[in-house]
């Protein structure tokens, strides 16, 4: 009577914490010319990915190595645990606005702290099975969602895009909005012009050229051959933030501050449930792209891992 309590419990407890990455499903049916395409997407999304993780980083008022760090082990974490066969983690312009705004007010190593909780908390609820909320959620929702980012990343992105000359940028949307108004005498016409250009060839790269070769790709070689050929005096990562890391970060435990552990309950639920609410939505347009079905509770865990691990990355120093 024991031992049948015991199996009934263990295959109770099985059921209840199913991890299974949609990863091993993957390989089931596994072929060289998947392999081929997988491969040729992979350096795709690995070069636009490599600028896309230090703007962000930059952008969230951080250090450039701080998105690269992110993209590296958040994004190969997040694929390899998953439950999407196709959706790729890495640093999210969601964040932008949020992880500037508290890192600006509790400092870097109290916001790493916050991101390692919020892990745990993504984690539990892959766990619990939260992850079929997404379905619940309206409409409108899900489009304020979505404008509110496209908002938060145009704005943090106005500054390089007219190479305007500010001692601080704020967090806040409306004082950043002023202090960039204040700002526009300053403005860099080698910049602006640069920025048009690429811009243009990003909005009318033609799409079927972009199935293999995105614009955004084109974009950032053009930009670079301009700059190099017409010796245009435009600030690049390297003159700004002293170029990119050439190696793998060092693990780093974060400083912890026991005293502020209160003062980071709500910033720590804000990037769980954002972090949640983003990750599932993507989901669920990418299912719609591929006519699959994403196991949410198991992208869940996989946000959850991502999020704690990514924080050993010494990131802090």
């Amino acid at each position: 009577m024991s031992i049948q309590c015991r199996r009934v419990t263990f295959q109770a407890v099985r059921t209840f914490f199913s991890f299974r990455p949609k990863l091993l499903e993957s390989f089931a049916d596994y072929s060289r010319e998947r392999f081929v395409a997988d491969l040729m997407a992979g350096i795709t999304v690995g070069v636009v990915a490599l600028s896309l993780c230090i703007g962000l980083g930059i952008a969230a008022g951080v250090m450039s190595a701080a998105g690269l760090y992110t993209g590296i082990v958040g994004g190969f974490l997040v694929s390899a645990l998953g439950g999407s066969r196709v959706q790729i983690g890495g640093p999210a312009g969601a964040f932008v606005g949020l992880v500037a705004m508290l890192g600006a007010k509790l400092g870097l190593p109290a916001l790493l702290v916050c991101t390692m909780m919020a892990g745990v908390i993504l984690f539990l609820m892959g766990v619990f099975k939260l992850g079929s909320i997404i379905k619940f959620i309206p409409q409108p929702v899900t489009m304020g969602f979505t404008c509110g980012i496209a908002i938060t990343i145009m704005s943090t992105q106005v500054r390089a895009f007219l190479g305007l000359q500010m001692a601080e940028e704020p967090a806040e949307f409306l004082p950043k909005m002023l202090a960039l108004l204040k700002a526009l005498p300053t403005c860099d016409w080698h910049a602006s012009a640069l920025g048009l250009v690429l811009l243009a060839v990003i909005v009318w790269w033609p799409a079927k050229w972009g199935r293999r070769v995105p614009g955004s790709i084109v974009a950032v070689s053009i930009g670079m051959m301009m700059v190099s050929l017409l010796r245009w005096p435009v600030k690049t990562i390297g003159s700004r933030y002293h170029g990119i890391p050439q190696g793998l970060p060092e693990l780093a435990l974060p400083v912890v501050n026991w005293r502020m552990l209160e003062a980071l309950i709500v910033p720590v639920f804000t990037i769980a449930m954002l972090g949640a609410i983003e990750s599932l939505l993507s989901a669920v347009v990418a299912d719609g792209l591929i006519d699959d079905r994403h196991d949410s509770n198991q992208e869940l865990m996989a946000q959850g891992v991502a999020n704690f691990v990514g924080r050993f990355s010494g990131v802090s120093r």
